[in-house]
């Protein structure tokens, strides 16, 4: 609860006036049932007139048109704060995502991660809003018409509210079951949309495999039980509310049987029958706010929870004292021994150096370590201190935006956004020229291409690049990259999905781009890292071979294999 209404305390001037606002609400609509005893009390006596009747009237009309001013004015400043509280809940939680390492994302769903972006957030601001206003009202509401019914008999009073007691513990139970409940449910709708998001983002690959049919049972199995879990939860939530309204209709029925009789043996008057029994009527509505309010607070409980999972992960941190001066481009590992998590290493006993301006290929069999490597490298995965080391300086003692601007790379997954080619380009410098956005897709060798489209470098490309051919979106991805100008440019099989030719034809291109910077290529293809000042073999983890081209083709080892045999390939076309 603390930690719920913690949210709304950057808004507290408006969630008080809201309050206030509240207050005097409850207080004038206990004026209306005092008003109507005061009219029947005078239509019994028979002193009623027209005009003392037209004057009651017109007093409940103006306090109900200040009370609807009033609801206006606490909507306005609690339901709007919650609002505001939301909006910075969910900027908290995306911000702390962004700095969180790859490593947790490679563990978490997308479809965990945006339900509890969405529908947890939202569940929060229920609870601070609404839930709020609930909470206030009901105890508000409760305590003001408890002071008016004794006012008219304390005896009466006393047995309207018996049921109270047996009220406190059925709230109690059911809410610790509408906690545990509401919490599978929010668990199965974000396997449920990861579902969907998996379906849409590989919908290609379901098609081409004809998978219609497989994906739709898929999914069924995964919405029945979204909707079992929300069945579970209605049946304690639907057993809630009659029950509350089962103990409100007990307190009308001991008024009518106790309260009938004080009216004829005349100890209260019929006025004041008929506002005791409106104000327990007021009554209800406290009583049903509480089961109301627990089962917000219980669903905000299990979703703040969930969203509080993902903000306890320890961010990746920048030195305090971190380095902030210019990169040259110089690159040394030294024993490098890496693994994700607890898993097994998968780099062992790496060490080698780079000059400014060198070029290094990287080639292996798949799963050798080499897209590690240069993740390692780039610091999306955090190196062993002491083992990873740019212009001299441990890598981890530089800030992150130095790193980002100096190291370039481009990975043969390319992620493209949905926005326009242009956009895409200038991702990582938003204020480019037009003359250095076509710069870089000539270097990439795309720019043809682009032209060509209807709307060039205008074209929307759908979500994730859809609309494009793998080649296409790598050698965007790579002309975003160049435009970034980095020290050190790392090609992570960045030309995979090209054929041969073009990717020769590109490579050509880059030695102009590549001779004044250190450049890092992976590639399965010998063509792509012969003329390299060094290449690397990586096999199991490790380095295998090492040296320049023709000192690898003297060891006649995997390297030297490759070669020849892409070469007889290359005959045979």
């Amino acid at each position: 609860m603390k930690k719920l209404f913690r949210l709304m305390a950057p808004y507290k001037w408006y969630v008080l006036a809201g309050v206030i606002a509240l207050t005097i609400t409850d207080g004038l609509s206990l004026l209306i049932p005092n008003i109507i005893r005061h009219a029947v009390d005078s239509i019994a006596r028979g002193t009623a007139t027209g005009r003392l009747l037209f004057i009651y009237g017109l007093e409940i009309l103006g306090i109900s048109l200040v009370m609807g001013i009033l609801r206006f004015l606490w909507r306005y400043f609690i339901i709007g704060s919650s609002r505001k509280a939301e909006m910075d809940l969910r900027r908290n939680l995306f911000v702390h995502m962004l700095k969180l390492p790859i490593s947790f994302f490679r563990e978490r769903k997308t479809g965990d991660l945006m339900a509890h972006a969405t529908n947890d957030v939202d569940a929060v601001r229920m609870a601070v809003g609404i839930g709020l206003v609930g909470l206030f009202d009901g105890s508000v509401m409760m305590v003001m018409t408890l002071i008016a019914m004794l006012l008219i008999s304390v005896r009466l009073t006393l047995y309207a509210v018996t049921p109270m007691p047996f009220l406190a513990v059925i709230v109690l139970g059911f809410g610790r079951s509408i906690h545990s409940r509401f919490r599978r449910v929010q668990d199965s709708f974000s396997t449920l949309t990861e579902r969907v998001r998996e379906a849409v983002s590989g919908i290609r690959i379901i098609k081409a495999f004809v998978q219609e049919e497989g994906e739709e049972k898929h999914f069924d199995k995964y919405n029945r039980d979204y909707v079992q879990k929300n069945i579970d939860f209605l049946k304690v939530y639907s057993l809630f509310h009659p029950t509350i309204a089962l103990f409100a209709s007990l307190a009308l029925a001991i008024l009518l049987l106790l309260g009938g009789k004080d009216v004829i043996y005349g100890e209260i008057s019929l006025g004041d029958f008929v506002a005791f029994s409106v104000y327990i009527g007021m009554l209800v509505w406290p009583m049903i706010a509480i089961g109301w309010v627990t089962n917000l607070f219980q669903r905000a409980r299990a979703s703040y929870d969930r969203i509080e999972g993902i903000l306890s992960v320890e961010p990746i941190r920048e030195p305090r004292d971190g380095i902030e001066k210019p990169i040259d481009g110089q690159v040394s590992i030294r024993k490098l021994t890496f693994g994700y998590g607890a898993h097994k290493p998968v780099l062992k006993d790496i060490e080698f150096e780079l000059e400014p301006g060198m070029r290094l290929g990287i080639t292996g069999r798949t799963g050798s370590g080499k897209s590690t490597l240069v993740k390692v490298i780039a610091r999306l995965y955090d190196p062993p201190a002491g083992t990873v080391f740019i212009d001299g300086i441990d890598i981890l003692r530089y800030r992150f935006k130095v790193l980002r601007d100096a190291i370039g790379v481009v990975p043969q997954d390319s992620f493209l956004f949905s926005a326009t080619i242009r956009e895409n380009i200038a991702f990582a410098v938003p204020d480019a020229s037009m003359d250095r956005i076509e710069w870089a897709a000539k270097v990439a060798g795309i720019y043809d291409e682009i032209v060509e489209f209807p709307d060039g470098f205008d074209t929307v490309v759908g979500e994730r690049g859809v609309t494009l051919s793998g080649g296409q979106k790598q050698r965007i991805a790579l002309a975003r990259t160049l435009l970034l100008d980095p020290r050190i440019l790392i090609l992570d099989d960045a030309l995979s999905a090209v054929d041969a030719q073009k990717e020769a034809e590109i490579l050509e291109r880059l030695r102009d781009v590549m001779k004044d910077r250190t450049s890092i290529v992976i590639s399965h293809r010998v063509v792509a890292i012969e003329d390299s000042d060094l290449i690397l073999v990586l096999d199991g983890g490790r380095i295998t071979e090492h040296g320049t081209h023709d000192e690898l083709m003297k060891l006649n080892g995997y390297y030297a294999k490759l070669y020849r045999m892409q070469k007889s390939v290359e005959a045979l076309k």
